[in-house]
């Protein structure tokens, strides 16, 4: 493949053109996925499951739905390294947005047929993941230091994109479902995923096209690398990196979670690893690597820690479109209406708060003399996201006690996770970019994305710890459903994240990383 290389006027200071046609293909490539990805619970438990026995089809739709998740997060790490050292931004989401058509195309032809389906969910996860860290860092690559300030509106924009296409996928696939069956309703989303595919290349003669970067001796990896290897202060960060690899297999293959899932914690557990083996040996690599490159390492290292503090809001975000679908199919509700049709609700609060929070809330915290700071409404996000799931948890107490709720009831949880969203993850994409070094823009994005595979991990790791027959008797005794007490203890995790997240953000030093004009 070959990459192109065009400039936008140095320092003229306004906003890109080309920024619409990247915008277009956000929209119509959400549309795509949240299409697909939000009638995949009703359609699992409904159709595609129905030799199972009923009690057990939630459960496995749940298992189904976070394994897929976990892929759509994990692919980004091969995307981003594909950008960053081999194709560039452009030709890896062009590649990628190709098998991301194919996989629509067979959930829409195998409806019926369940290694056609899984094997198009498998395509969507490598497409969408592959394209996911690009797409954002391609966006940001159009802008240098005459316009950076520019920056932060359109990532708002591009967040706020992403939801309008969310929305009405939301609220016309449940229909197209339960009207037209789900060969149109899965179709229907892989038409958008070519529509944006074609809009994104309509606009290849004006983007600002940066070539991936040289290999370079003293990288991310090559520093990871050193520290591994290192023979000082005994080999300890081999050792710790051996000890990572054992725990990574051991965990993976006794934690019966699948193949995806274990191979995504497999990798998790070994990154973690490598990076804390190589953090404790960056003083003994002077010499071997300059010192901006150990510095540059240490700056990343330290916003890895910020990402793994923003997982457990993933845990809960996530589960809108499982755990809470299938409580919204417990309550009271009209008879036209889907209970997957709630979800619509989360992006029509985003579109909402995202400029509501720009024009009044921000400048209001500012004239209180508080600066909302990106780490400061990260932490309020992971907050409101843990009131949210008291709420919930509250709710399904009342359904377990035989009390009849309507499913208005949820829109009050939606309300506080949706800002919780806005405050994590649309803050998140103008964070992640601002802190990358050059070199890394798509690697660390992809990192940003780990995020949530890590996240969905974290569900599927928790709900199995409680599947166990001595766990199930403990919660009994406490008079909770299993539903309700993991409600709370999410909710649990969530305040404590937020707690240890706040603490380091405190001491966190903001950098600034966008080319120069």
């Amino acid at each position: 493949m070959t990459t192109v290389t065009t400039q936008a006027p140095a320092g003229s200071g306004g906003m890109p053109r080309q920024i619409a046609y990247i915008i277009g293909n956000e929209g119509c490539e959400r549309f795509s996925f949240y299409g697909m990805r939000n009638i995949l619970t009703a359609f699992l438990t409904t159709s595609l499951l129905l030799y199972l026995p009923e009690e057990m089809r939630a459960g496995e739709a749940k298992h189904i739905f976070h394994n897929f998740m976990i892929g759509v997060y994990f692919f980004p790490l091969l995307g981003g390294w594909l950008a960053d050292r081999l194709w560039g931004k452009y030709n890896t989401i062009v590649a990628f947005s190709l098998i991301y058509c194919v996989g629509h195309a067979c959930l829409a032809l195998f409806e019926n047929n369940l290694t056609g389906f899984y094997t198009g969910l498998a395509l969507i996860a490598i497409g969408s993941g592959g394209i996911k860290p690009c797409v954002s860092s391609f966006c940001g690559d159009q802008f240098d230091e005459s316009n950076k300030h520019l920056a932060k509106i359109v990532f708002d924009s591009f967040y706020w994109i992403i939801n309008f296409g969310s929305l009405f996928a939301s609220l016309l696939m449940p229909i197209f479902l339960k009207s037209y069956g789900p060969s149109v309703a899965f179709g229907i989303p892989g038409v958008l995923m070519f529509i944006a595919l074609l809009i994104f290349w309509m606009g290849r003669k004006h983007y600002t096209i940066l070539p991936p970067a040289p290999k370079d001796p003293h990288s991310f990896w090559q520093v990871l690398k050193s520290g591994i290897l290192s023979p000082a202060n005994g080999r300890r960060g081999g050792w710790l990196f051996a000890a990572g690899v054992a725990l990574a297999i051991y965990g993976s293959l006794n934690l019966g979670q699948g193949l995806v899932a274990g191979f995504c914690l497999a990798f998790v557990l070994v990154l973690f690893s490598a990076s804390l083996a190589a953090w404790w040996q960056l003083d003994a690599l002077r010499g071997q690597h300059p010192d901006e490159a150990l510095q540059g390492v240490r700056a990343v290292l330290r916003i890895l820690v910020v990402f793994a503090l923003a997982t457990p809001f993933f845990s809960l975000f996530d589960q809108k479109a499982s755990t809470w679908v299938i409580q919204a199919g417990l309550m009271s509700k009209p008879e036209w209406f889907a209970p997957s049709q709630m979800q619509a609700l989360n992006p029509a609060l985003v579109m909402l708060l995202i400029p509501f929070n720009n024009m009044v809330l921000y400048p209001a915290l500012r004239r209180a003399g508080i600066e909302p700071t990106a780490l400061r409404r990260m932490t309020a996000g992971i907050v409101f996201s843990a009131l949210a799931w008291i709420v919930v948890g509250m709710m399904q107490l009342h359904l377990d006690s035989g009390d009849a709720l309507t499913i208005a009831w949820q829109i009050l949880p939606y309300a506080l996770l949706t800002m919780g969203e806005v405050l994590v993850s649309a803050t998140g994409l103008e964070f992640a970019y601002s802190q990358a070094p050059l070199s890394m823009k798509g690697t660390l994005m992809s990192f940003w994305g780990l995020s949530t595979t890590v996240g969905n991990l974290w569900v599927l790791l928790i709900n199995a710890g409680v599947a166990s027959s001595a766990m199930k008797s403990t919660v009994a005794a406490s008079g909770l459903s299993l539903e309700a007490f993991l409600m709370f203890f999410f909710a649990g995790i969530a305040f404590v994240a937020a707690a240890l997240f706040g603490l380091y953000a405190r001491n966190y030093r903001m950098l600034s990383h966008y080319r120069s004009a």
